[in-house]
Formats: structure tokens, sequence, C-alpha cells
């Protein structure tokens, strides 16, 4: 759905979003597992289930959202503009972002790393074989510079093409136009999925990079920004915790859940002026991390991915999220 854009970032992101009874919400163009449309056009994905249990926290309600689709070059102008309240666009945490573009990161929400997806007829296993090869990359993102910090410190020759979005680098990828596509893991994944047959292409083993992944907000507006990462911890929190949809219920679930997921989203009532139910209203409209995990990214689905370093600190993962007190 298209957007109004906000006159003037104002003060208090909180109340524009409750006085429009509206969240706007910046995602990508269209990212398998992250954001897409399904065929009745409704949006659907990772990124966009962050931004539906935001609306869910603030407004009660997770279908009050407007989605803006923004490119890679387009993302954080368009937050600092004040064209969206909150962006949701697999978009990395990096120190530069953070302190030169006005920008607050509000926590990581996935852990990813840049990798390098192959044509499996090449027989490539590695990116030391690359010497050489013609890259795919997406401008207006951190994946140049890592490939080719990466490439002269192994003292390789390769040749960068650069595209405006993947839909253009998977296209020159699938032609033969580039030997080889680098974007982060989870992209790649994605990319891999659309390509007509995914089997035909495998996604080499090195992670050259540290890509960590989350919402974004506005610098200037602290109670913001502190509502949306502990929406994102209350979603961490209550996987770990056992607090699902079922679980809460009030009639069917577990009442020492649903007192637990009561307890757990009490000091955002009294911070944020949200419901006393707030968490609850938020797993029953999307899940707990787990939930949103597996429903788009999980092995059940095209992307096939597994937890790894996503999974909990309790589970083998570095996924941590301070408590809820």
């Amino acid at each position: 759905m298209a957007a109004q854009g906000i006159e003037a970032a104002s003060a208090s992101t909180l109340e524009d979003v409750r006085g429009r009874d509206k969240l706007i919400c910046g995602i990508s163009e269209g990212l398998a597992g992250f954001s897409d449309k399904d065929e009745a056009g409704n949006w659907y994905g990772f990124d966009v289930d962050f931004c539906r249990a935001v609306a869910a926290a603030v407004l009660g309600d997770p279908q009050k959202v407007d989605y803006v689709q923004l490119s890679a070059n387009d993302r954080f102008k368009a937050l600092t503009d004040g064209k969206i309240d909150l962006l949701s666009r697999n978009s990395t945490w990096t120190m530069s972002r953070d302190l030169d573009l006005d920008l607050d990161f509000a926590g990581i929400a996935y852990y990813d790393g840049q990798g390098f997806l192959a044509h499996a007829v090449d027989g490539m296993t590695s990116a030391l074989e690359l010497n050489g090869a013609r890259i795919c990359v997406v401008s207006g993102t951190t994946t140049e510079e890592n490939a080719a910090e990466y490439f002269a410190d192994n003292g390789m020759d390769v040749t960068f093409l650069r595209f405006a979005d993947r839909g253009q680098a998977r296209k020159a990828y699938a032609s033969g136009e580039c030997d080889v596509y680098t974007a982060d893991s989870s992209a790649l994944a994605a990319e891999r999925s659309l390509l007509d047959v995914p089997d035909d292409h495998v996604i080499l083993s090195e992670v050259i990079s540290k890509e960590p992944l989350g919402p974004v907000t506005r610098e200037g507006d602290p109670q913001w920004t502190e509502l949306v990462r502990w929406v994102l911890y209350g979603l961490i929190n209550a996987e770990e915790a056992e607090l699902t949809a079922a679980s809460v219920d009030e009639k069917t679930g577990d009442p020492a859940k649903r007192h637990k997921a009561m307890q757990f989203g009490a000091p955002g009532v009294k911070e944020f002026g949200l419901s006393d139910d707030w968490l609850i209203v938020v797993l029953n409209a999307v899940g707990n991390y787990s939930d949103i995990f597996e429903r788009n990214l999980g092995e059940q689905t095209p992307l096939a991915l597994r937890r790894g370093v996503n999974a909990l600190w309790t589970r083998g993962g570095i996924l941590y999220a301070p408590p809820m007190h």
C-alpha cells in the first residue's frame, strides 16, 4: 500500500503514529523471506512481521501499517527525512551509519554475514577460487567494500559489476554476465530460491563479514527507539520463556504463561502508555521470535535456513535479549 509522506520528522514519532492511527514502515522492494507479496497482494516476511509487531504493540492492530518500498540507496534518507516512522529492511548496523547518518539502530534482529553464490557447474567450493571472477553487487550497500577488502587481503583480482537492485543483479548472474553474486548470506538464500533451478547454484563456504541486521529509527527520539527495541526484545524473551499465542490465550492457554507475558510487558505500559496486554497482542499477531523465523526463513520454507547463530543463547546460538523486569 502506498503511504503518504510525513511532512516533517517531529519530536515524537509515537505521537505521530497514534495521531494518524497508522505506522509507516520502510521495507525492501522485495526480498524473499523478508518482505514479499502473496498472490492477494499482501506483504509478508521476517521484516514485515516486525512492522506488524510494532503496530500491534502501539495501536493494538497489526494491520495498521502502510508499507513503503525502499531501495538500498534511498532507505536511510527516507527515515531521516521523516517519510517513514521505522525502517525494517535487512539493514546492517555499522559504526559509520550509527554516528554519521542521524540514525539509531534499535537492536539486532538477525545475525548475518556476507557470502558468495556461484554456479554449481563451475565446480567452485571456496571464495579463494574466485581470482579473475566477475562479481555482481548491489550498489548502496556495504557489500562491495567488504568483498574488495577480502580479495585484496588474499592477493586476488576481481571485477565488480554494480546493479541498482537485487532483481537486476540476480538477472545478470542467472544470465552468466557474472560468475558470482555476493550479498548477505540470507539474501543469497532468498535469491537462490527465485532462480529457475535453485539446486544449480551453491553458496560458498566463506562468510567474510559481520552483518548484524535490525530495525532503524531516527536519532533524537529516544522514546520511540526504546519502544521499538523492547518490542524486539519482547519477541526474543517470549521465545525463551516459551510464550506463544496459544500458551497466553485467555480461555485455552496457561494462566501462568499469560501472567508472565503481562509481567514482561508491564514496564512498557508505564513508559510508553501501551495496553496492559500489549505483549499478548503482539504474540497473537505474529508469534514469538521463533515463530517469525520459522514461518518466513526456516527449514520448511524455500530459503531453508537453519537458526544457526540466530538460535537462542541457551540453544547454541548468540541470540540474547536483556530481561524484562
